[in-house]
């Protein structure tokens, strides 16, 4: 199974070169919070076997409004040093290999706890935050003329 080229990102670990991505558009289920977060990882130069990364939160585009993180290079990277210690032959060919984060493995791997965000219609919110801590609106003006 091979990973699409198109909007996936280069990370270098230990070495070797390696694209990942997350899928543009979220499933029916990732959607509905049925499904978590998913990241999909192989080689660069060798592609091979695939790594699926779940994390233990919902997309940031879920119709639930459900907890989401921010995925950043070092979280992907992280992921990548445990799958190859779990025995991810990534240059070789075969199917997937699915690795699943848990929610105290997502906090070793970031070093700290987790900042969740919970999607909001204007934008997202810090878990435990505020409609405060949204950015400021601008008011539109009104399509009534006798104003």
């Amino acid at each position: 199974m091979a990973m699409p080229r198109k909007g996936s990102r280069l990370i270098s670990v230990d070495g070797t070169a390696y694209r990942w991505r997350i899928r543009h558009k979220p499933t029916y289920h990732q959607g509905n919070d049925w499904s978590p977060l998913t990241v999909t990882v192989e080689q660069a130069e060798k592609p091979g076997r695939v790594l699926v990364v779940s994390l233990p939160c919902a997309r940031p585009d879920n119709r639930l409004g459900q907890r989401t993180i921010a995925v950043r290079p070092a979280l992907v990277a992280g992921c990548i040093r445990q799958a190859i210690e779990q025995g991810w032959p990534s240059g070789r060919p075969g199917s997937a290999f699915t690795l699943t984060i848990t929610e105290e493995e997502l906090t070793a791997l970031l070093g700290e706890p987790p900042q969740y965000l919970i999607p909001f219609l204007w934008g997202m919110i810090p878990e435990g935050g505020s409609i405060k801590d949204l950015p400021r609106c601008v008011e539109l003006p009104s399509r009534d003329k006798s104003q």
